[in-house]
């Protein structure tokens, strides 16, 4: 990041991935408002982290998010959203409504809030980068996984898209999209499996820092594949 004091907004800054990436940006001397259910600041105890215990589950709890932001910091530079959710392990027809609209809720519709909220900011100041955490499965389908796995290619698509209506106006939007990532919720979950394999959380975090950056200005529209070991 450049030396000027960048504001970035990070959702889900507290999770297994959140806790190291909204690190990594406080260590380039960013300000970082950090969103999820439950957090506070001694959480990280830096002075330029800003705990926000907020949902953005609707459009107005997304609008109120980033009003807060602007009104305390005058700006937003970045959105960095990890924000997303998990449910599996059924074919197609034993698939019920609940998990498809949680999966959707989850990992499509909080990103749509929170993107449209932020667009406008961003294009007033011709300035900005947008970067969601998709997944692997958003390109590489599995068996058992089809709402999560369509979830996220919804997210991927509304990415590209919004690169591709901002580029003429200095804003950034791109995706990445890591396979297994070693993170305690996924060592809890397959205690089998050899994390070594698994994608590093801090392999992520730098990479949307530099996404996030004037010197990643011209990569928008991208979907980057992170597999790790797991190719």
């Amino acid at each position: 990041m450049a030396n000027e004091m960048r504001v970035v907004l990070i959702t889900g800054a507290n999770g297994g991935l959140g806790t190291v990436v909204t690190r990594a940006f406080l260590a380039t001397g960013a300000t970082v408002y950090g969103v999820s259910r439950t957090i506070t600041d001694a959480e990280f105890g830096h002075p330029a982290f800003h705990a926000v215990a907020a949902e953005i589950k609707t459009s107005a709890q997304a609008s109120g998010l980033v009003d807060r932001v602007l009104q305390e910091s005058g700006h937003l530079d970045a959105l960095i959203h990890l924000v997303g959710g998990f449910a599996g392990g059924q074919p197609v027809e034993e698939t019920g409504d609940e998990t498809v609209e949680r999966m959707f809720d989850v990992n499509f519709r909080a990103a749509f809030h929170l993107f449209r909220a932020v667009l406008p900011p961003m294009r007033a100041r011709r300035s900005g980068a947008i970067v969601a955490i998709g997944s692997r499965t958003a390109v590489e389908p599995q068996p058992m996984l089809a709402a999560y796995s369509a979830s996220k290619a919804a997210l991927v698509s509304l990415v590209r898209t919004i690169a591709l209506e901002v580029k003429n106006d200095g804003i950034s939007a791109n995706v990445v999209l890591p396979g297994t990532m070693d993170t305690p919720a996924n060592r809890a979950a397959n205690p089998a499996a050899d994390p070594s394999r698994w994608v590093q959380p801090q392999a992520i975090a730098a990479l949307l820092v530099h996404l996030a950056s004037g010197e990643a200005a011209q990569i928008t529209g991208a979907a980057i594949p992170v597999y790790g070991g797991d190719l």
